[in-house]
């Protein structure tokens, strides 16, 4: 099904979309593999080549149109244009979140104690960056490789969401303005490119184990810090989830199997979503 197609896995240093350029390699694909830092690749790279996998190590800041352009002609020159793409760029940045959960009159007046902020404290600039990685930074991508795709015939793309998709998580603003309209921009770029034959889903994970979930929420095995407690309460499944457990999920939206499934957020969570916190 993926034998010696070409798969575009944007944000492919991290631990998830690492693991599903990784999948996809291992079926016989051919996977451009994007991000900003080259030596986050280049592992990913390595791991792909020694399996005896096809891969491509491509540096690009896709918040930067020029950059996409130059990425696409890439691609296309040298593993024959893109069937899949995988929007898997993104993230947070801690200078955009407050400290606190609830506005405090003293954030206006500098009186919030020693390494407090509150919303009117954050670095705008960072704030900013955080949407544009996350929207501009799927919207780019999305808009040069379906050049490609229509050339082709059709093709799929994964979008990533976030549980921020369905419901903000306290001092998550920019985050979670950016991934609720993830879910928005997938239905209206799905309706867009229907007629070319090109299908556009996205995926929402849950909460993930990654070096950055572990700063935040600890871990099960090793104990979980009091945001980290409240997402295992809120999950039927009792644990956080493993970029294994995206696999499925990706490879049926990418694949023939779900050919008349275009506009949806797939929620990959361990049941978070099926629990009012009552």
């Amino acid at each position: 099904m993926f034998k010696n197609k070409t798969v575009v896995v944007t944000g492919a240093g991290g631990t998830l979309c690492s693991a599903i350029a990784i999948e996809l390699a291992s079926l016989g694909a051919k996977v451009a593999l994007v991000g900003r830092t080259k030596e986050k690749l280049d592992v990913v790279y390595d791991k792909i080549t020694a399996a005896g996998g096809v891969a491509l190590v491509c540096p690009c800041d896709v918040t930067d149109e020029a950059s996409v352009k130059a990425l696409a002609k890439e691609v296309e020159e040298k593993l024959g244009g893109c069937d899949y793409l995988v929007n898997g760029a993104g993230g947070n940045n801690i200078k955009a979140m407050p400290t606190i959960t609830k506005y405090d009159e003293r954030e206006l007046t500098g009186e919030l104690p020693e390494g407090q902020k509150g919303l009117y404290n954050v670095d705008m600039d960072a704030f900013r960056s955080v949407l544009d990685i996350n929207i501009m930074g799927t919207v780019l991508p999305t808009m040069e490789f379906a050049k490609q795709m229509v050339k082709k015939g059709g093709g799929s793309v994964i979008n990533f969401a976030s549980m921020n998709t369905y419901c903000p998580l306290t001092r998550c603003f920019a985050y979670a303005m950016s991934k609720a309209a993830i879910s928005n921009l997938t239905q209206s770029f799905a309706a867009y490119y229907a007629p070319a034959n090109i299908r556009i889903n996205a995926i929402a994970p849950g909460f993930m184990v990654n070096e950055r979930s572990k700063n935040y929420l600890g871990t099960v095995e090793d104990g979980l810090t009091a945001r980290g407690q409240s997402v295992i309460n809120h999950t039927p499944m009792g644990r956080f989830g493993q970029a294994s457990d995206l696999l499925g999920c990706a490879k049926w939206l990418l694949s023939a199997d779900a050919a008349f499934v275009t506009g949806i957020t797939v929620p990959v969570d361990g049941g978070f979503l099926t629990l009012g916190g009552v």
